[in-house]
Order: C-alpha cells, then sequence, then structure tokens
C-alpha cells in the first residue's frame, strides 16, 4: 500500500542550519498496517509524514501509494489517497462553517461538482449515522458552526472526515497531544475503531510509548533521520516501555531526549 524508497530529505542545504531530517529511509506497509512511529525530538518523524503528503519534496528517493509513484505528484494531487488528523484540534475542519457543510466537503474531495444542492437530506441522514458513532451529540448539532466545538470535539470530527472515504492510506500526527488524558484516550479508540472496521492502512505519530506499544500491530522508532527498529506480531505485543527506552539507548547510542515521551511512562 505504501513504499518509500531510500529517501532523503535535507531542510536549509548549504548553511550553518542544515538539517537532515531523512536519511535513506525505506519503509514499506502492507494494506490493513497500522502502524506507530515514536522516536526523540527531531527524529523526522513529521517529516516523513509531511514528505508522504507532499508537503514537504524529497530530495531523492521515491513514495508510492497503491502502486502509484507519487513522489513528484503537488500536495493537492496526493489528497485523494490520502486521510489526515493533525495534532492542532484547530486544523483540518473550518471553524466559520457548520458541521454538515465540513462533511459535505469532506464527503467530495477529489470529485467533479457541478450545479446542484450542496447538501440533500440523504447526505443528511448519513451524516446523523457517521457522527452518533462518535458518542458525543453531534448528530443533533448539524447546522452548528464548527468553532463552536470543544477541541475534543473538533478532532473526533476531523477524524471522522479523514476517514468517510477510506483513504488508501491515514496519517495521525500526534492527533491527540492537544487533549486531556481522557479526550486523547476517546479520539484514540475512535481511531482504532474506524481503522479496524474500514480495515484502513493507518501511519500514527505519538509520543505516548504506552499508546505506541497497545495500538496498531507495528512499532517504528525512528532517530537522527533513520529507522532504527522495526517490530511486530507477539514481539510487538510483549514489549513495555523500559524495554522501549532501552532500545533506544541501545540503537542510537544515547538516552532519548523527548520529555513528552518520558512524561508519558
Amino acid at each position: 500500500m505504501l513504499k518509500v524508497t531510500n529517501v532523503y530529505k535535507t531542510f536549509n542545504k548549504g548553511t550553518v542550519n542544515e538539517k537532515k531530517a531523512l536519511n535513506g529511509i525505506n519503509l514499506e506497509l502492507k494494506s490493513g498496517d497500522f502502524v506507530t512511529i515514536i522516536g526523540g525530538n527531531g527524529a523526522g518523524k513529521s517529516t516523513l509524514l509531511n514528505s508522504i503528503c507532499g508537503v514537504f519534496p524529497v530530495d531523492s528517493g521515491s513514495i508510492v501509494i497503491d502502486g502509484e509513484d507519487v513522489t513528484r505528484l503537488p500536495e493537492h494531487k496526493r489528497a485523494k489517497y490520502l486521510g489526515r488528523v493533525f495534532q492542532d484540534p484547530m486544523m483540518g475542519t473550518a471553524a466559520d462553517m457548520w458541521i454538515e457543510e465540513n462533511m459535505s466537503l469532506a464527503l467530495r474531495r477529489g470529485k467533479a461538482r457541478g450545479l446542484k444542492w450542496a447538501i440533500t437530506n440523504k447526505e443528511r441522514t448519513q451524516y446523523r449515522v457517521m457522527l452518533s458513532q462518535l458518542g458525543l451529540g453531534l448528530e443533533n448539532r448539524l447546522s452548528s458552526k464548527v468553532g463552536l466545538l470543544s477541541g475534543g470535539q473538533r478532532q473526533a470530527l476531523t477524524l471522522l472526515m479523514a476517514v468517510m472515504q477510506q483513504p488508501k492510506l491515514l496519517l495521525l500526527d500526534e492527533h491527540t497531544a492537544a487533549l486531556d488524558p481522557k479526550t486523547a484516550e476517546t479520539v484514540l479508540n475512535l481511531s482504532e475503531k474506524f481503522i479496524n472496521e474500514s480495515k484502513l492502512t493507518a501511519m500514527m505519530i505519538t509520543h505516548n510509548m504506552r499508546d505506541a506499544i497497545h495500538h496498531g500491530n507495528r512499532l517504528i522508532m525512528m532517530d537522527n533521520g533513520r529507522i532504527i527498529y522495526d517490530v511486530s506480531g507477539e514481539e510487538k505485543k510483549n514489549l513495555t516501555v523500559d524495554d522501549l527506552l532501552k532500545k533506544f539507548a541501545d540503537l542510537s547510542g544515547s538516552a532519548l531526549d523527548n520529555d513528552r515521551m518520558l512524561l508519558s511512562k
């Protein structure tokens, strides 16, 4: 479903601020894989997701999604393959538009649009059914502006919009980091529910090592723009947080420097 081959990305090349963000990344995801990604500060986690999305063009290497080479495609042309939820709950939705208008945009993403009523009654019924899965009462607030929702409600809505068209690849970029623990758990459980029910292929960056172990079928650890550890199956299920800390120290040659990850122990 996803094949990243020998990808390099350097920011501010040739200056004193030069930073090798991706250093020969090779990664292949099979259809239905749910991969969690952890690593220290500046490891290249978000750069990897942004490179897959086309936010940052890569210096060299290739990115293939569902058999289609998207390496040189601009961001907007990759959107039809991808669903994405950002760390900031304010991103991914339009605050001044109603809930149903936001969902309508998500439903029509990548499709031809003509002159007709923007939202049909049939679609409204469909939206209510979808929103009821969130358990937040939003199915009764279709005409509420998204800007009036709480951060957790808005992030849950963004997640729902991201999976509406069953994307080839779902990218979750620390999407629970800005939420309180209870709301974060709700959004994370919804994420796994949607991924499992629709058999989506997904990548999730997280700073919480327990979540990285507990969720998904595969775990990847990054450091210095490289993948230094890739584990799945029973080995992943039997991991502990202490195991991950020791693995990081052994494979990177230094202790983990991500304060949020250490606090999540």
